[in-house]
């Protein structure tokens, strides 16, 4: 994704994904492509599928699916500030190489209240859409 030095590569793979209900939290931002992590991550539905919650694990991991967008300082930090409580920037590693910033969600904090380990669906839209008529 060829982008300008001031932008910011984000990868999306929750609530904010084209078709779902926060697609608006990104603003303007550009559409880079769908995207995969490197399969170390696990995905949980938290607060009763409020939104997703992922973080690294050592062993176990899934590819989750997502889209990149460039995001200029100013929508990053707009995405930041509407992000659900506990999320937190990290970088996070794609198939095939390189990075992008995502927001990750505490391990110890999806234990603590044990929100279900969704990640056999394979991504939150696939979750979401299963579940829908739950």
């Amino acid at each position: 994704m060829t982008q300008p030095s001031d932008t910011i590569t984000v990868f999306i793979c929750g609530s904010a994904l084209r078709g779902q209900p926060d697609n608006q939290n990104l603003q303007d931002a550009t559409f880079g492509g769908e995207a995969q992590t490197a399969p170390i991550y696990r995905l949980h539905s938290v607060k009763d599928g409020w939104h997703p919650g992922i973080y690294e694990v050592g062993e176990g991991g899934i590819s989750i699916p997502g889209e990149l967008y460039a995001m200029t300082p100013e929508q990053y930090t707009y995405l930041k500030d509407n992000e659900p409580p506990h999320m937190y920037p990290e970088q996070v590693k794609l198939v095939g190489g390189g990075t992008a910033t995502a927001f990750l969600y505490p391990k110890a904090l999806i234990d603590e209240h044990g929100w279900p380990d969704i990640s056999e669906y394979g991504g939150w839209a696939a979750y979401k859409a299963a579940t829908k008529s739950k």
